[in-house]
């Protein structure tokens, strides 16, 4: 099933109930005169719906964007923790290794460095 978005489907039944509203009114046994205001008063409601339902979409939004600015500043946090305890991972595991390959050359150096012992046999 195909997604829609939502403001504009709310779009479109807003402007078919606004369609459907005034033909009614136009074919309802009223005077011309009672049809206009009728549809002036009307119009003029769906303009304070449409605006207050942007006014909330609006507020609706601006709390979604800080919601998510604020999860975005702590995921960046949490980034740079990780960064800075692979640093000093890395930096360790290099001492570790350094070490490890210095005491390994120094034991290589003893052992050709010194006579080689008569094998009993």
């Amino acid at each position: 099933m195909a997604e829609h978005d939502n403001g504009s489907s709310i779009a479109w039944f807003l402007a078919g109930a606004a369609l459907g509203a005034a033909g009614a009114l136009l074919l309802a046994p009223q005077s011309g005169r009672e049809t206009r205001e009728t549809l002036r008063r009307r119009t003029e409601e769906g303009r304070q719906r449409a605006y207050e339902a942007g006014r909330m979409a609006a507020e609706r939004g601006r709390e979604v964007y800080a919601r998510g600015r604020e999860q975005a500043d702590v995921a960046v946090e949490h980034g740079r923790k990780v960064v800075e305890k692979g640093k000093d991972l890395y930096e360790k595991g290099r001492k570790i290794a350094d070490d490890a390959a210095s005491r390994f050359r120094r034991e290589a150096a003893d052992v050709i460095e010194s006579p080689a012992e008569p094998i009993e046999g």
